[in-house]
């Protein structure tokens, strides 16, 4: 199982970050929610962005590109195996500082990655 740190995180039932949150859930991936709200997804508390989680495989984004620049070093001092980068989160500098720290950028959707067994 591939532990999974979700950026963007909300208690909203219609946002996707919510729905991936269920979704990872459902196939037995562990998860952690980051995000400004208050609350839980999936059973899980939202934290706020500060405390590294050494144990990550997957950063999945559901933050724009302008708010990512306040995540650069939390997630390049978290460590993942690899960052998704859902539709509309796309962010060439970010990739770019990605790639220097060895950890692989994903253009993807983490919903159609985990439904189609490519997650």
């Amino acid at each position: 199982m591939k532990k999974t740190l979700i950026i963007g995180a909300t208690p909203n039932a219609s946002r996707y970050a919510y729905k991936a949150a269920h979704m990872l859930n459902r196939y037995q991936h562990p998860i952690v929610n980051v995000g400004v709200k208050s609350g839980e997804v999936a059973g899980v508390p939202i934290e706020k962005p500060g405390a590294i989680h050494q144990d990550i495989d997957t950063i999945t984004l559901y933050i724009g590109p302008a708010i990512q620049k306040d995540y650069y070093d939390y997630i390049v001092d978290t460590k993942p195996r690899r960052v998704i980068f859902n539709p509309g989160t796309e962010n060439y500098e970010l990739e770019k500082l990605l790639d220097q720290h060895d950890i692989e950028p994903v253009r993807a959707c983490t919903l159609v990655m985990l439904s189609t067994g490519q997650y």
